[in-house]
């Protein structure tokens, strides 16, 4: 599966495959790029600061990772991290600014503030190519802590998500935290689409944000850990090339419908 990353190639339209990563604070999003990461270097790869779960989002700005180095080999895949959403309007990162960031509008390196970026700002981008866009939603929720995430972030997440909906954007949702929901999955990673506890919370998930569960992904993230698994890499893999095809496939989408526009003109 890391061979087949590696060699992955997407059309000539697009420098690389754009995934925006979005969830309340502590989910893992950050956890989830850092695990990407070092398994495409073989190693542990800590390249974003992690919220713990007691503490606000870490990340404050909206920052650009892409997978792969000159060393272990570049893939055509960058995601976006973005500070995690909290209650209230002036808590987290607006609605808005996600919103955004999915139409290509806000540059790398936006500092959130309180409110939405404005179109004055030096890091707005008026006139976004399909380069700029986001390709893939992909929403992260913890599986041990779906029932603690309050209304207000939910009604947040489904906001973003019609908006992507609107605009064509495929989305899939990471359930993370999967060793600290169920037992046997603890013990072993493989068994994670054999628990019933997982596969409660994967419906709890797909109730609660209206995504089918076909779309919904469990996966484990490096937090203390001092090597790689096999399994954990595994798992992560595999989500990671659903990921990647949803994204190539709009993509494409895109490129045709750009096409064809250009041909009745």
């Amino acid at each position: 599966m890391l061979a087949y990353l590696r060699r992955y190639r997407i059309c000539n339209d697009i420098t690389e495959l754009r995934f925006l990563l979005y969830g309340p604070v502590g989910a893992g999003k950050s956890s989830t790029i850092n695990t990407i990461k070092s398994i495409f270097e073989e190693r542990q790869f800590i390249t974003c600061l992690v919220s713990t779960e007691t503490t606000a989002s870490h990340t404050i700005d909206f920052q650009k990772f892409t997978v792969g180095s000159e060393k272990s080999g570049r893939t055509p895949i960058a995601f976006y991290d973005v500070m995690g959403l909290e209650e209230g309007q002036i808590q987290g990162v607006h609605t808005d600014d996600i919103i955004k960031a999915l139409k290509g509008n806000i540059r790398n390196g936006y500092k959130f503030q309180r409110t939405p970026i404005s179109e004055d700002s030096d890091y707005y981008n008026k006139d976004p190519t399909l380069n700029d866009k986001i390709h893939c939603l992909v929403s992260v929720l913890p599986a041990d802590k779906i029932r603690l995430t309050s209304d207000a972030v939910i009604d947040k997440m489904r906001i973003v998500r019609r908006a992507a909906s609107a605009l064509g954007i495929p989305q899939m949702v990471l359930l993370t935290r999967v060793d600290k929901t169920c037992e046997i999955v603890k013990e072993s990673v493989n068994k994670v689409y054999q628990s019933k506890k997982i596969k409660e919370k994967m419906q709890e998930c797909s109730n609660k944000l209206g995504v089918p569960m076909n779309c919904i992904f469990p996966v484990q993230n490096y937090y203390e850990e001092t090597h790689l698994r096999p399994d954990i890499n595994r798992l992560m893999l595999d989500t990671l090339i659903q990921l990647v095809h949803s994204a190539s496939d709009f993509v494409e989408r895109q490129t045709e419908t750009t096409g064809n526009q250009k041909l009745v003109e």
